[in-house]
């Protein structure tokens, strides 16, 4: 597997200046590095929404479950107690 591999790619002048003007926010050393730190945080982003989205299937498959189990169990709420 080849390493630093060069590739290239042509920004219109917006975007160019976006990069730019996040080089100097970040104080990053390269526009390649803010192209990779971009990259990163939308892998992050969409790992999130993907374990967000899981996370929320998950919860509405045991909801009903949850409730059953919870309306059982109601009377010992106040066993032992005067």
């Amino acid at each position: 597997m080849k390493y630093n591999v060069k590739s290239s790619i042509t920004l219109p002048p917006s975007e160019l200046a976006l990069v730019l003007a996040l080089m100097k926010k970040l104080g990053a050393k390269s526009k390649v590095e803010v192209v990779r730190k971009g990259l990163q945080l939308l892998k992050e982003k969409t790992d999130r929404n993907s374990l967000r989205t899981a996370f929320s299937e998950a919860s509405k498959s045991t909801r009903e479950n949850l409730k059953r189990e919870l309306s059982d169990m109601d009377h010992l709420s106040g066993e032992g107690l005067d």
